[in-house]
C-alpha cells in the first residue's frame, strides 16, 4: 500500500444487523418537545446514522430533567413516529447511580435494564452496556447478569463503555455470550485507545469499538481549547478533501482498521448531515499519522 492510498475499514454489525459508521448519541436529547426531537432523530437515521446510543443517566445535565430523561424521550419519539424503532439499533447502557456513583451486582443491573425497556418502550434493546466498570463486583457475577439478561429476552447484545481491555478480558472470561461492543473515548486529541490495548483488544477478538466524543465535545469542530497543531494538520486535509474540519474529525476516527464506530451528538439536523459525510472520507496512512504527530506535539519515532 502506498502512502497515498485510503485506508479502508471492514463492515459494522451489532446483533446480526448492519450499522452506519456514524452513530447518534442521545446525551443531549432534553428538548421536551418530542416534534423536535422527532424531526432531529429521524434526519439523523436518514442520513444513515441506524445506532441509536444512550444511557439511563443522561439527563442529568444539558438541561434534561434527571436520570432517565433522554431515554424518556427517545421513547417518546419512537412513540411519535410509528415505524422508526425498526429502522435503528437502539443501544443503552446501565450501571451509574449518582451518589454512589458505580453498581453492577445483579439485582441492580437488571432493574436498571427492565426500567430502561419502560423508559424506551421498547420490547428489547438490540445493545445494553455496562456503562463504568464496577471494581467492588466480581466480573464473574456482572458476567451472569448479562447473561441472564440474554437468557430472558430482554436484551440482544451485551458490551462495555469505559472499560480497560483487562477489565474487559476478566469480564468476558465469565460471559457464556461473546461481547460485541467497548465504547472508548477516542478522538483526534483523546489518543489512548490506539496506545493502551483497547483498539488492539478489538483487533484481536472483534470486540466492536463505539467512540464517543469523537469532536472532543465540539472542541476540534470550533477550534476552542485545542493545540493550533491540530486545527492547522485538520483544515489542511479538510481544504484537500473538499469538507470541513469537523468532518475530517470524524473521518479520522473512522480510519482505524477495527472499523469504529463515530457517535456524535448534534442537536443540529444540517450538522448530523455533514458530519455524515465523514463515511465516503478516506483518509491515507500519511495523513492519518499527521494528526496523530500533531496531537501529540512531536513526530513519531
Amino acid at each position: 500500500m502506498s502512502v497515498d492510498e485510503p485506508l479502508t475499514a471492514s463492515s459494522r454489525r451489532i446483533a446480526g444487523t448492519d450499522i452506519g459508521a456514524v452513530a447518534f448519541g442521545c446525551w443531549r436529547l432534553t428538548d421536551p418537545d418530542v416534534g423536535r426531537c422527532a424531526d432531529l432523530v429521524e434526519s439523523a437515521v436518514d442520513c444513515g446514522m441506524t445506532l441509536i446510543d444512550n444511557a439511563d443517566v443522561y439527563g442529568l445535565d444539558w438541561g434534561g430533567r434527571g436520570f432517565g430523561t433522554c431515554e424518556d424521550m427517545l421513547g417518546d419519539v419512537f412513540r411519535h413516529r410509528p415505524g422508526l424503532r425498526d429502522r435503528v439499533v437502539v443501544a443503552t447502557k446501565g450501571g451509574i447511580v449518582p451518589g454512589v456513583p458505580y453498581v453492577s451486582d445483579e439485582a441492580y443491573l437488571v432493574s436498571a435494564c427492565e426500567a430502561s425497556l419502560r423508559r424506551l418502550g421498547v420490547d428489547v434493546i438490540d445493545l445494553y452496556q455496562v456503562h463504568r466498570p464496577d471494581p467492588f463486583t466480581h466480573p464473574a457475577r456482572v458476567a451472569a447478569t448479562l447473561d441472564l439478561l440474554v437468557d430472558r429476552g430482554l436484551v440482544r447484545a451485551v458490551g462495555v463503555s469505559n472499560h480497560t481491555p483487562t477489565q474487559t478480558r476478566a469480564l468476558q472470561a465469565h460471559l457464556t455470550v461473546a461481547l460485541a461492543t467497548t465504547q472508548p473515548q477516542l478522538s483526534a486529541v483523546s489518543l489512548d485507545p490506539l496506545r493502551d490495548g483497547t483498539l488492539d483488544l478489538c483487533a484481536e477478538t472483534g470486540l466492536l469499538p463505539l467512540a464517543w466524543s469523537p469532536l472532543a465535545g465540539g472542541r476540534l469542530a470550533t477550534g476552542d481549547d485545542v493545540a493550533p497543531a491540530v486545527i492547522e494538520a485538520l483544515d489542511l486535509i479538510a481544504s484537500e478533501h473538499g469538507v470541513t474540519r469537523a468532518v475530517v474529525a470524524t473521518a479520522f476516527v473512522l480510519a482505524h482498521p477495527t472499523s469504529p464506530v463515530a457517535i456524535v451528538g448534534s442537536q443540529n439536523s444540517e450538522r448530523l448531515r455533514e458530519l455524515a459525510r465523514a463515511s465516503a472520507v478516506k483518509l491515507t496512512r500519511a495523513e492519518v499519522y499527521r494528526i496523530v504527530e500533531a496531537s501529540d506535539g512531536r513526530p513519531l519515532p
